[in-house]
């Protein structure tokens, strides 16, 4: 009996020897945990605003606007747009623009720093009216969609101006998940090749603006296309004829030319080919005025829209450009009204073609107290 009374006692002083080294252990740990954390404290505090500073949380990063340029050399317009890009802040936009192969943008050929090297590595020599139009803006697409932050895809060339400022034409274009993009049912004869049948069957071929604003997903199905754009290539060309025909006779016979002008049907009609219709806005958001009636120079007429000169650039014409709440689209019977948020909105944000002078001239009158495209 004693002997198992002994056993138990020792037993137990086993046990709680191992509890008190435990619990020794335990404080031993908090303690040195509590050390550790002071110091690191006391470390943090002093190190210098600097470093402080480094170790602040990002920045939000916003989905942003890529402005693509399509431009002949230059951007002659390059200080109005310095002036619009200057109010943003918060990096909500980048820049591309597809000259000349060869051209540089930098001090000595702009004196805006937005488009200090911002030219596309791989550019083509562009000729209007024809395929390689559509090449320039694939390429300007392939070189923004490298940005994942790039959510809206806007094509101008290099006479556009603004007609609002940045921070309005963010919400404004943000505010819809759609594209813009001006299109219609083309009706005219002489226009569709039928040799483009049955990859693209008449009834999905659009026309409308070469100018228009695309979703990140929009412009990937532009960059991948590999159906619609080689049949543009090989069946959609214009016309040869005089670039002012109008007062000129016509040499031989082109009845039976496909007048096809490759820029103004191809995005609308790859987006009807791939039955995407559904998902954009049909209208465009850049102003062109195809009015010549009032031009009585004969110089200032044929196959391009009107260019406005200095003496053009008014108030008056820019508020009567951002006036403009709805666009009616003979072909369809359709009068599309323009709403941002459901709410009635002008139909423009940018509008061209401008001179140089001219939007100098509508820049420049802030400085008098008049308004300006922008405001």
């Amino acid at each position: 009996m004693k002997k198992k009374l002994t056993t138990t006692t020792a037993h137990k002083s086993h046990y709680r020897w191992k509890r008190k080294v435990f619990v020794a252990v335990a404080f031993g740990l908090c303690f040195g945990s509590l050390a550790l954390m002071q110091n690191q404290y006391i470390s943090i505090l002093n190190l210098p605003a600097s470093t402080l500073a480094l170790a602040s949380p990002p920045p939000a990063q916003w989905p942003k606007l890529a402005f693509l340029f399509i431009a002949r050399n230059r951007m002659p317009l390059d200080m109005v747009w310095d002036a619009y890009f200057q109010a943003e802040k918060e990096n909500k936009l980048s820049i591309y623009v597809h000259s000349r192969p060869g051209f540089l943008f930098n001090k000595a050929t702009t004196r805006s720093t937005y488009f200090w090297n911002r030219q596309v590595n791989n550019s083509i020599q562009v000729e209007w009216g024809e395929s390689s139009m559509i090449q320039a803006e694939r390429i300007l697409l392939e070189h923004a969609l490298m940005d994942p932050l790039n959510e809206r895809f806007v094509f101008l060339s290099d006479s556009c101006i603004p007609l609002y400022n940045f921070s309005y034409t963010y919400k404004y274009i943000f505010s819809t998940p759609t594209s813009f993009v001006d299109s219609f049912a083309d009706t005219k004869e002489g226009r569709y090749n039928p040799k483009m049948d049955p990859v693209i069957p008449v009834d999905n071929w659009r026309k409308g603006s070469q100018w228009v604003i695309l979703t990140r997903k929009h412009a990937q199905v532009v960059v991948k296309d590999r159906t619609v754009f080689p049949m543009f290539q090989q069946h959609c060309r214009r016309k040869s004829l005089p670039e002012f025909w109008r007062e000129k006779p016509i040499i031989g016979d082109t009845s039976k030319q496909h007048n096809c002008i490759t820029d103004e049907h191809y995005v609308q009609t790859l987006l009807a080919q791939e039955g995407l219709e559904g998902e954009i806005t049909r209208r465009s958001l850049t102003h062109t005025s195809w009015d010549l009636k009032v031009n009585r120079e004969w110089e200032r007429r044929g196959w391009h829209p009107l260019t406005y000169k200095y003496s053009d650039a008014t108030p008056e014409l820019i508020q009567s450009i951002k006036g403009i709440d709805n666009i009616y689209y003979e072909t369809e019977g359709r009068r599309e009204w323009c709403t941002s948020k459901g709410k009635p909105a002008p139909c423009f944000l940018f509008a061209r073609k401008f001179t140089k002078p001219a939007a100098l001239r509508l820049f420049n009158m802030s400085a008098k107290g008049l308004p300006r495209p922008d405001e």
